[in-house]
Order: structure tokens, then C-alpha cells, then sequence
């Protein structure tokens, strides 16, 4: 009897250490996946030999690489001190009309970053719309130029506060109320409680958004190129653009690769190290809300300012644009076949990226290996490097040993997942992190299976965390525009590439109404995030 119970011992443990492996395998491929565009610059650098590194000492390097940092750091403090107000606002608070905005609030995700550019360009630049209204009563002849940093720093803090935001808000959505109110029940203020429970409870939240911030602004082309502000990205675009020899963009974006990993490390560092953050959902029942009393008039005005700077400006001057094409009579063509082109794409590659971080998320938050900690922090890595080098590797690498995969939509789908993976990771790695670890073991104790505690337990736990980074995913998805316009098959538009279309020519105008459309296809992903059913997603089951 002894000898068949260790060899059921010995079954069960050879059995879990095969499921741990295949996990880890699982995850490793991911990863792997996504580095292909790091294997690329590096076979481009070994080809440009000891020359390329002559890149790192030309005059302006250490310049660019300065301005970036500052830009980098000036957004990610921005989208912060916008983002985590509004989501403690719409809720734990009884700011009135909070489900209006926190729908309101996360629309300039949708908005893409050259597009928000152009607006703000539209509405402050020289002869905008702003020196306009100026100039006739006052008459302003000229205001404060927006290009250079100030105008980047705009444009990228639209387009980044709503990933802290949408993070933030899905997480207190997912903790457990009991805690705030059992430190307003000892007699903490609302000020202190948010100081002292909240925010050290959101700590993973405005990591991992932050994160994300800091990897959109690396990115980034479109908003630095409009507003003319140097930056490494800009640097590395024009290279390409303009010298057949793309060695000197191939080391300056493993620079940009070595800034990345810094940041991850800095990042993984903040947390100290093995540090966890797990606040266990509670019961599902809504959080009893903080009256903002006399505040609440500074708490609507600070959140209709920022929702009147980074959503009804951008609009008001795309339907300026639009109205102008109106008046004179100019057809308008809607792009039907572009808009089910971008909501199917977009909806394939949240669906796939979202799968794809599971293993990731899993092994990194659940295994506590130095292995897991590399894998998470090594996906974040290719999302900092621009759509044209994710698009120029996979060319590179098809080509060679992909041929039947070329130009097709498979391909470009590959891209968009190495592009946004961190988008999905972070909302998986950050909803399992809220979890505690004893409710599945718990489960496992009473005779579940580890892939029944998944399904039962863990993923109906997750389930608001998730949901915020395959959204996040599906909407950055839709606004790509370098990798789309690289990668896609003959005849495959979408609602980005008719907006780059016209922009490109300056024909503003008729680039206002595939710009609208693509913000009113996303408004209802945002809400359905945000809004009350987001709300009730997010709520523990």
C-alpha cells in the first residue's frame, strides 16, 4: 500500500513539474517571438561592423538621447497626475456625472498620437484656431509656440494618461472597498486614506501603466515629427527614410533597446524586487463612495479641464476640418470596407495578444523565478522600438525563412502582438498580482485540477485586468499606422491608413472623417470599459 501511495506521490509530482515545464516552455516562445526585432538590429550591426558603433560619438547623440529622457519623464509624470486623480474620482467618489466621465476621460486613447498632433497644431500652432479668435477682436498677431516640447509633451500626455487611468480605475474596481473603509472607520480622512490604502494598493497599476507610458513615448514618431522636437525615435525614422545604409538606425535603435531594458530594470527595481502588492477581491458589492463635500467643485473642474483640453479640443478642431470640407461641397467617401478592415484586426490581435501574455503573466506572477521575472521584463522590451523596425524585422526575417506567410495578413498580425503584448501583459500580470494566492490553493485543496482553479478561480478573478489590456490592445490596434502600412497584403486599408492617406498629401480636410469615425468605432470599446458594464466586469463575481 506504502509503495503505490509514493508512486501516486511521485506520478502527481512528475505530472505538476510537466505542466510547470510546458509553461515555462510556452512562455519562453512568446518571448522569443518578440525579440525577433532586437535579432534583426543585431545582425544589422555585426553587418555594418566596428564602423556602426562611429554612430554612438557624432555630435547631437548625446543630445537626442537627453531630450528624450526629458520628454520620457515629463509625460510619464503628467499622465500620472492626471490619470490616477480621475480614476479614484469616477470611483470611489460621488462626483456627480462620474460614469460620463470615465467614459470621456479614456476616448484620447483612440486618438493616435499624429492625429493628436495635428489637432493641437490646428487649434494652437501659428495661424490655428486659437491666434484666429485672437486676432480679430485683439488683434493677436502671433501666440506662444506649441512645437518643440511643449507641443510633444501635449500630444503624448493625450495620448498616455488613459492607460493610467484605465489600469488604475480596473484595479480599484477589483480591490476590496473593506480596506478604505476600515481606515475611515479608525478615524483617517479621505485625503489620508487615498495617501496611505489606495495608492500603495495601486502601486502595480501605475507600474505597469507607467510603464506602458514610458515605452508609447520611446516609441513614438508622429507627434515628435509634427511638433519637430529631436528625439531618438525621430532620429532613427529619418535614418531610415533617408540613407540606403540603415546600419547607423540599426545601432541607434539598439540604443534605444538598452534604454528600454534600464527602464525595465529601474521599474523592477521601484517594486523591490520581489516585492508583492496582492489585495484580494472582496465581496462583490460597490465601495461606499467618499462625499468630496467642498471639494467637489474643484473636483469637476479639474475633470472637465482635462477632459476639454484632451478630447473636446482634438474634436472640435477634426469637425472644424470636417465642417470646412462640407461647406465646400467636396464628396465625402466613407470608408466602410477600411472600418471592418481595422474592428476585425484590431479584435484579432487583442484576442491573440491576450492569450499570448497568459503563460507570461503565469509563470512571472505565480512560479517567483528569476527565469519568470526575465521573460515579463524581456516582452515589455520590443514595444519601445518604432513600428517600421518591429515591421522592417519581420520583412527581413519572412523573406529568409517565412516566405509563405509575406505580405499576408498573418504577418501583420504577428507585428501588431509584438507591438502591444506589453499592453495585454500588463493587464494580466497586474489582475493576477491583486489576487491572493491561497484562494486557488484553496481550490486545488479540495479536488480541482490546476486548469479547473484557472477557469473557475483565477480567471473570473482576473477578469477585470484582462479585460483592460486586451482593450487597450484592440485600440492602440486600430490607430497603428507604421507597421500597418509595412506589412499589409495589397488592397488591405484601414481606418488609420486613410487618415495617413490625406494627412500625408495635407489634405486635413478629408482626413477629418476617417479620424472621427475611428474615434466613434472605439467610443463604445471605452465605454463598455469604463462605463457601468466595464464597472460591473469589473466587480468580483
Amino acid at each position: 500500500m506504502s509503495s503505490l501511495s509514493s508512486l501516486s506521490e511521485a506520478l502527481h509530482g512528475w505530472s505538476k513539474r510537466l505542466r510547470g515545464g510546458a509553461l515555462m516552455g510556452t512562455a519562453a516562445l512568446v518571448v522569443a517571438i518578440t525579440l525577433l526585432p532586437i535579432g534583426y538590429l543585431i545582425v544589422r550591426v555585426i553587418q555594418g561592423g566596428t564602423d556602426a558603433w562611429s554612430v554612438l560619438t557624432r555630435p547631437g547623440t548625446v543630445d537626442v538621447l537627453l531630450s528624450t529622457g526629458a520628454l520620457v519623464v515629463g509625460v510619464v509624470l503628467c499622465a500620472i497626475a492626471i490619470g490616477v486623480p480621475l480614476a479614484w474620482l469616477v470611483t470611489r467618489t460621488d462626483l456627480p456625472g462620474r460614469r460620463i466621465v470615465a467614459v470621456l476621460a479614456a476616448l484620447p486613447i483612440v486618438i493616435p498620437s499624429y492625429v493628436a498632433a495635428l489637432a493641437l497644431l490646428g487649434a494652437f500652432g501659428p495661424r490655428g484656431l486659437l491666434q484666429q479668435a485672437l486676432a480679430g477682436p485683439f488683434g493677436v498677431e502671433r501666440i506662444p509656440e506649441i512645437f518643440g516640447f511643449p507641443g510633444a509633451l501635449l500630444a503624448l500626455t493625450l495620448s498616455t494618461y488613459p492607460y493610467v487611468f484605465l489600469l488604475c480605475a480596473a484595479a480599484m474596481r477589483s480591490a476590496d472597498p473593506g480596506l478604505e473603509e476600515a481606515s475611515r472607520s479608525l478615524g483617517r480622512s479621505a485625503r489620508s486614506t487615498f495617501f496611505h490604502v489606495t495608492l500603495p494598493m495601486l502601486r502595480p497599476a501605475i507600474g505597469a501603466a507607467s510603464l506602458l507610458a514610458v515605452l508609447y513615448v520611446l516609441s513614438d514618431f508622429g507627434a515628435v515629427a509634427l511638433m519637430q522636437y529631436d528625439s531618438l525615435t525621430r532620429a532613427i525614422y529619418l535614418q531610415y527614410l533617408s540613407l540606403f545604409d540603415r546600419t547607423p538606425a540599426a545601432v541607434l535603435g539598439l540604443v534605444l533597446v538598452v534604454l528600454t531594458a534600464l527602464v525595465l530594470f529601474a521599474e523592477n527595481r521601484s517594486h523591490g524586487g520581489r516585492t508583492r502588492f496582492r489585495v484580494g477581491p472582496g465581496a462583490g458589492r460597490a465601495p461606499r463612495r467618499v462625499p468630496l463635500g467642498r471639494w467637489r467643485t474643484p473636483a469637476l473642474i479639474f475633470s472637465w479641464t482635462m477632459i476639454g483640453f484632451f478630447l473636446f479640443v482634438p474634436l472640435a478642431v477634426l469637425g472644424y476640418w470636417l465642417q470646412r470640407t462640407l461647406a465646400r461641397s467636396e464628396p465625402l467617401e466613407v470608408a466602410w470596407n477600411a472600418l471592418g478592415t481595422s474592428v476585425a484586426i484590431a479584435a484579432a490581435a487583442a484576442a491573440v495578444a491576450l492569450l499570448a501574455s497568459l503563460p507570461v503573466a503565469l509563470v512571472a506572477r505565480r512560479r517567483r523565478s528569476g527565469a519568470g521575472a526575465f521573460l515579463e521584463r524581456a516582452a515589455y522590451t520590443p514595444n519601445a522600438l518604432p513600428g517600421i523596425v518591429i515591421a522592417l524585422a519581420l520583412v527581413f526575417f519572412a523573406v529568409r525563412y517565412g516566405g509563405p506567410i509575406y505580405q499576408t495578413v498573418i504577418l501583420l498580425l504577428i507585428a501588431y502582438v509584438i507591438r502591444f503584448l506589453p499592453q495585454a501583459l500588463a493587464g494580466s500580470s497586474t489582475a493576477l498580482q491583486t489576487i491572493n494566492p491561497r484562494v486557488e490553493e484553496a481550490a486545488r485543496s479540495l479536488g480541482r485540477r490546476p486548469l479547473r482553479v484557472a477557469a473557475t478561480v483565477t480567471l473570473p478573478l482576473a477578469r477585470s485586468g484582462m479585460l483592460a489590456g486586451a482593450t487597450l490592445v484592440f485600440l492602440s490596434t486600430l490607430k497603428e499606422l507604421p507597421a500597418t502600412l509595412l506589412l499589409r497584403p495589397i488592397g488591405f486599408d484601414t481606418l488609420a491608413t486613410e487618415v495617413w492617406k490625406f494627412t500625408e498629401v495635407g489634405a486635413y480636410s478629408r482626413a477629418a472623417l476617417p479620424a472621427l469615425l475611428l474615434i466613434a468605432v472605439a467610443a463604445p470599446f471605452v465605454w463598455f470599459l469604463s462605463g457601468r458594464r466595464g464597472a460591473a466586469l469589473g466587480s468580483p463575481g
